[in-house]
C-alpha cells in the first residue's frame, strides 16, 4: 500500500483522508501547521471596503467567529459587500453565512482571481484582505500595482509541528515509509521544510502539490513538484495522487 503524508491542520485532514483512502492508500497526518486565532483585532467597519478578500477557509472560521461574537451588526455589511474567495471550500463557508461571493477562477489561486478582476474596479478604491500569518501578500501586492489601497486584517497565525512529531516523519521518510508528500497551502509546504530542516528527500518521494500557488512556494524553496490536479480541490487532488501512485 502507498502511504500519503497529510500535512493539513488536524481539523481540516479527515475529508482529505477520506478521499485518499477510498483510493486504496495510506496516510499519515502530520499537520505542519497548528492554527490559533490572533488576538488584539477588531473587525472594522465594512462599508469603507470596495471589496473583500478571504484566500483559505481558516480566514473565513477565525474572521466570522469575532464578527459574530462582538460585532453582529457587521453581518449584513459583509452579506452586501463585494467578497472574493480563494477556492470552493473558502466560497461554500462563506455562504454559510449568507455570504455571496463573486464567480470563482477555474484555477483557484490569486493570481488568477485577480486576472479576473477589471483594473478599473481596483484603481483608487480600499479594499481589506482577511489573512493568515504566512500569506505570501500576493492579493496587496496586485492591488497596489493597480493604484488600490489595500488593508491587511490577520485574524490567524501558523505554529511549527512539535520536535517529537517532525523527528518521527524524518525517520518515516529515511526508512522509506513515505511515498508521497502532500500540501494544500504555501504555509504547509514553508513550514514542513523548515521544521525537518531538509531539502533533500529520496528520490523515490513525490511531491504534490494542490494549486500552482502552492507549487509556486515549493519551487521557491527548491522543491521539484511531481503532482498537481487539474482542479484545484480536494476530490481532485486525491484523484490526481491516487493516479500518479498507481
Amino acid at each position: 500500500m502507498k502511504t500519503v503524508l497529510v500535512t493539513r491542520p488536524k481539523h481540516q485532514a479527515e475529508p482529505f483522508v477520506r478521499e485518499l483512502e477510498q483510493y486504496g492508500l495510506g496516510t499519515v497526518v502530520f499537520p505542519t501547521i497548528e492554527i490559533r486565532p490572533v488576538a488584539g483585532w477588531s473587525v472594522p467597519d465594512l462599508t469603507r471596503f470596495a471589496g473583500i478578500f478571504f484566500t483559505s477557509a481558516n480566514s473565513v472560521q477565525f474572521f466570522l467567529e469575532r464578527l459574530l461574537e462582538e460585532s453582529p451588526a457587521e453581518l449584513p455589511n459583509l452579506q452586501q459587500a463585494r467578497v472574493w474567495a480563494v477556492g470552493k471550500t473558502t466560497a461554500s463557508d462563506l455562504g454559510k453565512h449568507g455570504v455571496s461571493t463573486e464567480p470563482l477562477p477555474k484555477i483557484a489561486d490569486a493570481v488568477n482571481l485577480m486576472a479576473d478582476i477589471d483594473p478599473e474596479a481596483i484603481k483608487g478604491q480600499t479594499f481589506l484582505f482577511v489573512r493568515g500569518s504566512l500569506s505570501l501578500g500576493t492579493i496587496p501586492e496586485l492591488i497596489a500595482e493597480r493604484g488600490g489601497i489595500c488593508v491587511e486584517l490577520t485574524v490567524y497565525e501558523n505554529m511549527q509541528p512539535s520536535l517529537e512529531d517532525t523527528q518521527r516523519i524524518k525517520s518515516m521518510l529515511a526508512e522509506g515509509k513515505l511515498d508521497c508528500l502532500s500540501f494544500t497551502s504555501p504555509s504547509t509546504a514553508i513550514n514542513f521544510f523548515d521544521a525537518i530542516g531538509l531539502k533533500e528527500l529520496p528520490e523515490s518521494v513525490r511531491i504534490a502539490a494542490i494549486g500552482t500557488t502552492t507549487s509556486g512556494a515549493l519551487e521557491k524553496l527548491g522543491i521539484k513538484v511531481d503532482i498537481i490536479p487539474e482542479y484545484f480541490d480536494g476530490p481532485s487532488f486525491a484523484k490526481a495522487i491516487a493516479e500518479a501512485l498507481s
